[in-house]
């Protein structure tokens, strides 16, 4: 830490706070006791799978996400009226733990594999061609959250990381505004990464649905074309998708803008963890400091 006034700790929003939660869902909803349920991912949401019943719980960090989680439903329901493949929710509407938002969804068969770039291209491509949707879904506002993130990671990250995300989210909220799209926008994911596709024995189904947005199309090609840049996906696997895409992203002119709106973003996403994680804080530490030199070749690790 550089500075002696750090500012209070923020809540933590951790596993074990997660599976205290868990059970009083379960409970409320005639569910099993959830001892044995496994945590699938740790990020925005708590996911469990519950195991037996087939179900699957999403808990939110907190009650700014209550949107979000009636926004998933939603779209769940509608993609599925539309043929493009998407979780089944458990129950139509969110609970409520606490000050938590939670999501039931019914449980998809096992992944016959990992999923890869190139399987996301397929659903990308049925979602970028979908009309005009029957419901409000906004635009895709990368950098909304931000202030919310570093927020959360206050008392255990450095105060001078903060202030360089914020004001360079407020230089790339600028630039964004500016940006003209070669595709029409329209539908998309918003968060377009491989870790958001189930591939089953029926095939890939689109998951994490909250961020399904109306904006530019080029959001979704963004984030692939990161993951090569910052997260190590092998070159051959990024043609494989820019070729079933049928685009590469990066021949467009807002590339780079569009780029450093997203990598401020997930400098900012990563800090809210670091409270729980010293990982996450060693790893908002080391993305920090790649965007402070401006060292777009320093490799980042997925949380």
């Amino acid at each position: 830490m550089t500075s002696s006034h750090p500012g209070p700790a923020a809540p933590v929003f951790d596993e074990d706070t997660a599976r205290s939660l868990l059970a009083e869902v379960c409970a409320y909803a005639g569910l099993p006791e959830p001892a044995g349920a496994r945590l699938v991912s740790f990020g925005e949401n708590a996911v469990f799978d519950l195991g037996d019943p087939g179900v699957v719980v999403k808990i939110g960090r907190g009650r700014e996400l209550a949107g979000r989680a009636r926004h998933e439903l939603a779209v769940a329901r509608w993609l599925a009226g539309e043929g493009i493949p998407a979780p089944r929710p458990y129950a139509d509407q969110p609970l409520q733990a606490g000050s938590h938002p939670v999501t039931l969804w019914h449980r998809l068969p096992a992944a016959v594999r990992p999923a890869v770039s190139a399987d996301l291209a397929p659903l990308l491509l049925a979602l970028h061609r979908l009309p005009a949707a029957p419901l409000p879904l906004g635009r895709r506002d990368l950098l909304a959250p931000v202030d919310r993130w570093l927020a959360a990671a206050e008392g255990h990250v450095d105060p001078a990381d903060t202030a360089f995300l914020r004001a360079r989210r407020t230089e790339y909220a600028t630039a964004l505004t500016e940006l003209a799209p070669a595709l029409p926008p329209g539908v998309i994911h918003g968060d377009a990464l491989p870790r958001n596709v189930h591939l089953g024995p029926d095939g890939p189904v689109l998951l994490d649905l909250e961020t399904v947005s109306d904006d530019l199309r080029e959001h979704d090609l963004v984030v692939l074309a990161l993951s090569q840049d910052r997260y190590g996906v092998p070159a051959e696997e990024y043609r494989a998708f820019t070729a079933a895409y049928g685009w590469d992203v990066r021949d467009w002119p807002g590339f780079a803008v569009l780029r450093g709106a997203r990598e401020t973003a997930s400098a900012c996403w990563v800090a809210q963890q670091a409270a729980g994680s010293a990982a996450a804080a060693a790893e908002f530490a080391r993305r920090v400091g790649s965007l402070r030199e401006g060292a777009a070749e320093v490799r980042w690790y997925p949380f």
